[in-house]
């Protein structure tokens, strides 16, 4: 009896400690995606950067990750997403590990790569473990949470990690970070198990996937429409929190590194709380493409205010970056579309090809901002880096609410499955 008792209790809470490491693993992942933004100053002295080299650093990540997502949604339907996340785990922590010790560009870069690779796998392998360990009626919910513990890593990846940086230096700061990794992915190695039935005696089943039964997701136009909405409502996102936010704010609401990274981290807490809720009033409505619609029309308003109604009061400023974050909570309803006009078993596939035209629109724009930047600088520097007016702000950041409204049109052609 004790030990029936044992293996049900086992049963119950498992596939919690699960889900918890696959979001240890995303909050990671947005700590190495957005840390460039708090020394973007160290990094530009230290590797002699303008904007545009600066983009391009911080878009090296964006490329890896893009090319590896192509073949992560194969191979964790196909194979051990235990094995292949733990890996991806140690990649990252490796990634950045080196790039803490880096005195060339090109040696960055190539450590960002390894970010890159390693993270592609995140929220992929969140998804497919929430499809396989959780019932249908809870994956809605908990799929949901995957942004609140993503943007918890955002968070504190912004004025956390500033204080931390400030006090230690960015190059230990990094190396603590690297450290941390490689306990993440020993302990999710030990812990994780690819599926229930790997917890008892019989064999676990391998996957019948043939690549024909993966083309079937490529030629399902209603999976492009949700691939490029999903890029272009996330980016603003990644863009404006991961790198050229916090430059803004301090020219243009003459903050303080730390006071602008608090600022940033109220997009992602936005993200985080409107994620889950936006889910809910989906479900509550049986509607998900009118609240994805709506919330992203909202977010445009407020960050097109930010950017050119300052300067404006901290409590409004505020507001308005929470506002901005919380309507792209919305963002996270293709994944539940995804699922819900696709076969299970190809679960992974999908959100990988959803997530990869993130990875796209992020990697070309950080740098197509930049490049902007740097085309309309007046020559201004400040000890010996490039300081941007905020015409040049004004004119390069314009891409942020022109992807919103463009993702807004890209609604009306898309069909989702109701529930009866």
């Amino acid at each position: 009896m004790n030990s029936y008792t044992a293996t049900l209790k086992r049963t119950q809470f498992y596939p919690i400690l699960i889900i918890s490491l696959c979001s240890a693993f995303l909050f990671y992942k947005y700590i190495l995606q957005i840390f460039p933004s708090i020394i973007t100053e160290q990094l530009m002295q230290e590797f002699q950067l303008n904007g545009t080299g600066l983009g391009n650093l911080a878009g090296t990540f964006y490329y890896s990750y893009m090319v590896t997502q192509l073949f992560v949604g194969f191979l964790l339907d196909k194979y051990s997403c235990r094995w292949l996340t733990s890996i991806s785990i140690f990649s990252c922590a490796l990634g950045i590990f080196l790039f803490a010790q880096c005195h060339s560009m090109w040696s960055a870069c190539l450590a960002r790569s390894l970010m890159g690779v390693g993270v592609a796998f995140a929220t992929v392998s969140y998804m497919k473990m929430a499809a396989v360990w959780f019932p249908p009626r809870q994956y809605a919910f908990v799929s949901g949470l995957l942004a609140s513990a993503a943007m918890a890593g955002a968070v504190f990846g912004q004025a956390p990690m500033a204080y931390i940086v400030g006090e230690f230096g960015w190059r230990y700061s990094l190396s603590i970070v690297g450290l941390v990794g490689i306990a993440l992915a020993i302990v999710f190695l030990t812990l994780v198990r690819d599926n229930p039935s790997s917890l008892s005696s019989s064999p676990v089943e391998k996957s019948s996937l043939k690549l024909k039964d993966f083309l079937t997701v490529f030629k399902n136009k209603q999976n492009w429409l949700l691939t490029l909405y999903g890029g272009l409502a996330f980016s603003p996102i990644a863009v404006f929190g991961g790198l050229w936010g916090n430059p803004f704010l301090e020219q243009a609401y003459a903050l303080t590194k730390t006071e602008s990274a608090s600022a940033i981290s109220l997009v992602f807490i936005g993200l985080g709380v409107g994620s889950p809720l936006l889910g809910f009033l989906s479900d509550y409505l049986n509607n998900r493409k009118h609240v994805m619609l709506g919330s992203t029309l909202v977010s445009c308003v407020a960050i097109t205010a930010v950017l050119y109604c300052h300067p404006l009061p901290t409590l409004i400023l505020s507001a308005l970056l929470f506002t901005f974050g919380f309507g792209l909570g919305a963002f996270m309803l293709v994944f539940a579309i995804g699922k819900e006009i696709n076969s299970l078993l190809l679960t992974a596939s999908v959100i990988a090809m959803i997530n990869t035209s993130d990875a796209i629109l992020d990697g070309v724009t950080e740098p197509f901002i930049g490049r902007l930047l740097d085309y309309f600088w007046d020559g201004t520097l400040k000890n010996g880096v490039h300081l941007f007016s905020l015409h040049s702000y004004h004119l390069a950041l314009s891409v942020l609410p022109i992807y919103l409204l463009t993702a807004c049109v890209l609604l009306f052609w898309l069909k989702e499955k109701k529930k009866d």
